[in-house]
């Protein structure tokens, strides 16, 4: 039986890769998809949610919801696009499309349908899933389980020298949601940025011209990282590896610590994810600083058998796969 997956995300271009993943993984079932503020706006958000329903031909596809417009913070939100383009899809431009979201409370049936069933992944700003914590703290209990990308321990962040985008953008919320959350899983950037897909990869996924747009998407981003970091081999898709792992925990090694978030106004600091790594202090650790689950390393040939598995429609079975 498929996995039932409700998706929190800002649509940009590795959030549209893990859509796609998803459309195509028969052991995934998306049963709504939260269309939030972060890489654009939250209009434009839902926009290419439809634009890609239109795209695969999906005329039942599963809710789109609208998500939160702005971060707890109460500032104006930063959105990317010199990393993901104007309209959040790189290159590409998507016409206006007519229908409208579903109201934010959808995602409250979701969970009374479908309750322990349910998995919630996280690819955005975390403002959303934060609300819903704030207004159901006992439903969100009914959820069997929490994966959220973000977060960057021990390792460089990718807007500041210490803070990843997603923690960045709403550091409060972030620790809304950690302090109340139970059996989440973090996916840090300590694994997503080992998620490489090389040009070699996209070349040959547009060769077998299943996923559509899967090459100008993942183009745009490799000109993109290839400006900051020019020996980069590809673009590391860190929502598709966190959609992967509500499926495939074989494809990660763990350590469970307790998480502080730093919502610290100044630049550097602000979004700073921070394990308490001490073993004395996890015992007893308190609400404030709850333990999780945090991916530390990737097996990077299971990685690349099931991404290319499941965007080519073809089997993929590397040899150093373990």
């Amino acid at each position: 039986m498929a996995q039932k997956v409700l998706l929190f995300g800002d649509i940009g271009i590795d959030d549209t890769i893990a859509i796609i993943y998803s459309f195509f993984n028969k052991d995934i079932e998306l049963v709504g998809i939260v269309a939030d503020y972060g890489n654009v706006s939250r209009e434009t958000a839902v926009n290419n949610v439809y634009y890609l329903y239109d795209l695969f031909g999906i005329e039942d596809g599963p809710p789109i919801i609208g998500g939160a417009e702005v971060p707890m913070t109460g500032e104006y939100p930063r959105y990317a696009p010199e990393v993901h383009g104007e309209s959040g899809l790189g290159p590409i431009t998507p016409s206006d499309y007519e229908g409208e979201s579903e109201n934010f409370f959808e995602i409250v049936n979701l969970i009374e349908k479908y309750q322990d069933d349910l998995i919630i992944v996280n690819i955005g700003r975390l403002t959303s899933l934060a609300t819903m914590f704030i207004l159901y703290r006992s439903l969100m209990k009914k959820v069997d389980g929490f994966y959220i990308m973000g977060g960057a321990f021990w390792v460089p962040g990718n807007v500041t020298a210490v803070s990843e985008a997603n923690f960045y953008g709403d550091p409060v919320a972030v620790q809304i949601v950690l302090r109340y959350a139970h059996n989440a899983t973090i996916i840090p950037l300590n694994v997503t940025q080992q998620a490489i897909v090389t040009p070699e990869m996209v070349d040959y996924i547009a060769y077998k011209g299943k996923t559509k747009i899967i090459k100008p998407l993942l183009d745009y981003y490799y000109d993109f990282y290839k400006e900051s970091n020019p020996g980069i081999q590809g673009s590391p898709v860190h929502d598709v590896l966190t959609v992967m792992a509500s499926i495939r925990d074989d494809l990660f090694t763990y350590e469970t610590f307790p998480i502080h978030i730093v919502e610290a106004t100044e630049e550097i600091q602000r979004g700073q994810s921070i394990a308490n790594f001490m073993e004395s202090d996890i015992a007893e650790s308190d609400e404030l600083d709850k333990p999780h689950r945090i991916a530390f390393e990737l097996d990077y040939p299971k990685f690349f058998n099931d991404f290319m598995s499941v965007m080519t429609g073809e089997p993929f079975n590397s040899k150093n796969s373990g």
